[in-house]
């Protein structure tokens, strides 16, 4: 992300600089308007659609489960309105932190182009991760996937899912949506373009997943387990920025990240190739949800394994280069030292040198003196 420089200048109304420095207000307009259309009642029923999560499932009360009524919710096309709706909500939300919080910081700071894009790309997602880690885990120890680690298989599909656990996931297709828009709002560079595509497209590819195959139990665990690595690294980035010395936290990033990647494909394998290949019901059911064959588990783990690969070699070359860094900056420390301490040797010799001309040249030293006298 570009240094947004502000101007005095209003630009021309619709201009490229016009929608950049008021993409915020204009989104909000549009937020406005289905928000406005639910007091309306001839557009109540297509606003809901955009506000409110679709496809519930009211289950009735039983003696044995549970004395009051269950509300469960599964997945449609409607959900795409859903999630239009929040990536408006997410683009403001990113513009309020931008403003009222990043930017400040910013100018105290006085950082460089570098790291001021840098230190933004932090804040924002330390902020978005921070708050799904909190909501992920209480959605886990609500619905006791932690203490029962068989449900992230069993019971499959888990088509029906709670309310908590579907806006979970609406938000988190919103969110990596919204980067999409970003890109041109921030100006980001060219050359950082098609890396920040990458980045989020690995996200939207996984979690869509998880959401599409009905894998939203173990999609919710690694997604908590992914999240608290990269909120660590962000945090510690802040921390760096703001303090050079400070790099414990990297240090202990680098070994979570590790552990990290390990439980991430031990859950898989034992999801994959134990849970649901000792399933009795594996037969591709669109009707049902069921997607439990061996074809689409093997898709899935090997592209798991590849993305845990793919961020170990990046994480691998991430450490060589600060380990090359490291390790070049010091022998430009001890020749500095090596240096200043010459420095210091000569000018003593220096001083010695002069002492001595003028002892020899001026007043007689004592010993001349006392051959003199003799």
């Amino acid at each position: 992300m570009a240094i947004r420089k502000k101007s005095n200048k209003n630009p021309p109304v619709l201009s490229h600089e016009f929608i950049v420095q008021n993409h915020a207000d204009i989104v909000s307009c549009m937020a406005m308007i289905f928000l406005l259309g639910l007091m309306f009642e001839i557009t109540a029923k297509a606003a809901v659609i955009f506000v409110t999560l679709q496809y519930n499932v009211t289950i009735p009360a039983t003696e044995e489960q549970s004395a009051e009524t269950i509300s469960l919710y599964h997945y449609g096309i409607k959900d795409l309105a859903t999630i239009f709706f929040y990536m408006l909500v997410a683009i403001i939300i990113h513009a309020i932190i931008q403003e009222y919080v990043l930017d400040k910081i910013n100018r105290k700071m006085h950082f460089s182009k570098t790291k001021h894009s840098k230190f933004n790309e932090s804040g924002q997602l330390s902020a978005f991760y921070l708050f799904s880690c909190v909501w992920g885990i209480s959605i886990l120890v609500s619905e006791n996937y932690i203490s029962d680690p068989t449900s992230l298989w069993r019971d499959y599909p888990h088509t029906l899912i709670p309310f908590q656990m579907k806006f979970f996931y609406i938000l988190q297709l919103a969110y990596w949506f919204h980067a999409f828009p970003e890109l041109y709002f921030q100006k980001t560079k060219k050359e950082d373009i098609f890396r920040q595509i990458v980045y989020i497209g690995l996200y939207l590819f996984h979690i869509a997943g998880a959401y599409l195959l009905n894998l939203t139990h173990l999609g919710l665990v690694l997604l908590v387990l992914h999240y608290f690595v990269e909120f660590l690294f962000h945090i510690s980035r802040l921390f760096y920025f703001s303090d050079e010395r400070y790099q414990k936290g990297f240090s202990l990033w680098a070994v979570l990240f590790v552990l990290g990647r390990l439980l991430t494909l031990i859950l898989s394998v034992l999801t994959f190739g134990f849970g649901l290949a000792r399933a009795e019901d594996q037969q591709l059911n669109f009707s049902t949800g069921n997607f439990n064959i061996l074809a689409v588990r093997i898709s899935v783990l090997a592209s798991i394994c590849m993305t845990q690969a793919f961020m170990m070699w990046k994480f691998i070359n991430f450490q060589l280069r600060r380990w090359r860094e490291h390790s070049s900056s010091q022998p430009q420390s001890v020749k500095k030292k090596f240096v200043t301490a010459k420095g210091k040797t000569s000018r003593k010799e220096r001083e010695n040198g002069i002492n001595g001309t003028v002892t020899s040249n001026g007043a007689d030293s004592p010993r001349s003196r006392k051959d003199k006298s003799s």
